[in-house]
């Protein structure tokens, strides 16, 4: 299977950080949603205009980060996104947030999403849509 993976740059702005100078940890998981846009785009119909069109929506089910280095104002971020394959109607995602100034990791996370329809019912079966796009890309 391959693995795929998408980097996007994030420069922390003013409003991400704390009395500590610091991006705030809340701010991390914007970060986390930052590299799945970038994902979708990188990788095509897999994003959240193609859930759009589909009239199926993937809110977050379950959401991890650990902290270990700080970022500050004015610093870029390196957002690595990774698509981890599990069976099921469901996405996830393992990141790694590198300072691209030292390349130190400053958090570390992973994402599921599950899969609901206009009407909000959880979804057991692969959207058509995605099924099309693990055949694209992960065969």
């Amino acid at each position: 299977m391959n693995e795929l993976e998408d980097i996007c740059r994030v420069q922390v702005r003013f409003n991400e950080i704390d009395s500590m100078r610091r991006v705030w940890h809340g701010s991390f998981i914007t970060y986390l949603e930052d590299g799945r846009e970038s994902f979708g785009r990188h990788y095509p119909g897999i994003g959240y205009a193609d859930m759009q069109r589909a009239g199926i929506y993937a809110p977050i089910y379950d959401v991890h980060v650990r902290y270990l280095a700080p970022l500050l104002i004015n610093e870029t971020a390196l957002v690595h996104t990774t698509y981890v394959y599990k069976p099921g109607a469901r996405l996830d995602y393992a990141y790694k947030i590198f300072r691209e100034s030292d390349h130190a990791l400053c958090a570390e996370g992973t994402t599921t999403q599950l899969f609901i329809d206009k009407e909000g019912q959880l979804m057991v079966d692969l959207p058509d849509y995605y099924r099309r796009w693990q055949e694209r890309y992960l065969l």
